[in-house]
């Protein structure tokens, strides 16, 4: 069972790898510089919704597994649609027409994230394993999957050019989900519950979840997960068109970081699948709040360094901030994810796994991709001198790192936790 949950999230985040490291460099090369924020918000936008309705039939109607494949197909279907308009279009695409058939890829897409967390817990437990021990090094071939597509895209060529700047990566996202929605459905039978109790309004519009606002620890936990969730997709929507910019700059046109982009920012996943394999200890050891503020502080980091290097002399600091994102993104998504597992009852764990993504990839991605893209219009699409672009992304990178910043300082004072190491890590708020 093992073995095909790591299949699994092989496939699901390398549907994912194929595109979101280096569709922003696609946009900006076909003239939507100014829009990339538009379409990483899409992401965040359709996670308001989808996860926790999908959530609600999960845990009511369709099983997980089916679900699963039923979202990759469609997500699927709409991503080749995407890549066969833009490749058909060219120079002549047009904003509205690929933002439509993306947004109904990423709309269902975006739940099949909490749906295969769901999966890999419902069979886990199944098993008897304990899923705060064992769920990592499975969840660690899904960073594995994202680094296979993502170095697929930055190596492969066509006419010359690597598909890493075509809307050819479209194409190869949805071969793999396509791949993924077949599998899906051999995958072991998830629960859902057909009790024929009574059940309030919400229980049958499965908003049960919501209920977790009212203890208060669990309701400062998912604010600052939302604070927190405005970083997750800056970098993935910005790096690689201001890696690639250093290209238009004489001193740095050359160098193998600037022309390959996507294989630099691989080494983020590299160390995402390093950091994934240390959760169990650091989470028992230090506790949520500790593992939560690790992630914090690391996303300053990550911004400082890409604010302070460069792909030359300076390449260096590129590296680090590659180093320090395994921890800023797995110590926040992957210890959320089990921390939400914990905290819940069984009856509401899909919806619950979808409330955590639409605090963390609906409301905070949405505002954070939104409020990213106006300070890189304002300081860096607004440019025209390469240099001038380059000095804009600097100033953009530390305004990034003050609010991480800002966020950690914040939850270090306001999250109140209390962790006993020798009671097995238990994963619980102060009541």
């Amino acid at each position: 069972m093992r073995v095909r949950l790591i299949i699994m999230n092989f496939l699901q985040f390398a549907v994912w790898g194929a595109y979101l490291t280096s569709m922003g460099s696609y946009l900006a090369s076909a003239g939507m510089g100014t829009k990339i924020g538009f379409f990483y918000s899409m992401q965040g936008i359709v996670s308001l919704l989808m996860p926790a309705l999908m959530g609600i039939v999960a845990d009511r109607w369709i099983p997980a597994q089916k679900l699963l494949g039923i979202c990759h197909a469609l997500s699927a279907m709409f991503m080749f649609f995407a890549g066969y308009y833009a490749l058909g279009a060219g120079d002549a695409v047009q904003f509205s027409t690929l933002f439509t058939y993306y947004s109904l890829s990423v709309g269902f897409y975006m739940p099949t994230i909490a749906l295969s967390n769901s999966v890999a817990y419902s069979v886990l437990n199944k098993a008897g394993l304990e899923t705060v021990k064992h769920f990592p090094p499975i969840r660690v071939f899904g960073t594995v999957g994202f680094i296979v597509a993502m170095l697929a895209v930055n190596f492969i060529t066509s006419k010359g050019i690597a598909i890493q700047h075509t809307p050819i990566q479209f194409l190869v996202s949805g071969d793999i989900g396509l791949v993924l929605a077949i599998y899906a459905f051999t995958l072991p039978k998830c629960n859902i519950d057909k009790s024929n109790r009574k059940r309030s309004l919400s229980e049958v519009l499965g908003l049960n979840a919501f209920a977790l606002f009212k203890r208060k620890k669990m309701a400062i936990f998912f604010i600052f997960s939302m604070l927190l969730g405005a970083s997750l997709q800056i970098t993935n929507g910005y790096a690689n068109p201001f890696i690639t910019g250093f290209s238009e700059v004489k001193e740095f046109a050359q160098t193998w970081g600037a022309q390959n982009a996507n294989a630099l920012i691989s080494l983020s996943q590299i160390s995402e699948t390093l950091c994934i394999l240390l959760i169990p200890f650091f989470l028992k050891k230090f506790g949520i709040k500790k593992v939560m503020l690790m992630s914090m502080f690391a996303w300053v980091l990550r911004f400082g360094f890409f604010g302070l290097g460069n792909p030359g002399n300076n390449v260096w600091l590129f590296v680090l901030s590659m180093i320090v994102y395994g921890i800023a993104f797995d110590f926040f998504n992957i210890s959320g994810s089990l921390f939400v597992d914990r905290e819940t009852d069984t009856s509401i764990r899909s919806s619950a796994q979808g409330l955590f993504m639409m605090m963390t990839n609906g409301f905070g991605a949405t505002i954070g991709m939104l409020g990213a893209q106006s300070v890189a219009n304002r300081f860096v699409y607004s440019q025209t001198d390469p240099l001038a672009k380059i000095e804009g992304w600097q100033t953009a990178w530390f305004i990034f790192a003050l609010y991480a910043l800002v966020v950690g300082i914040a939850f270090a004072f306001i999250f109140k936790y209390k962790h006993d190491s020798n009671n097995g890590g238990e994963l619980r708020v102060e009541s």
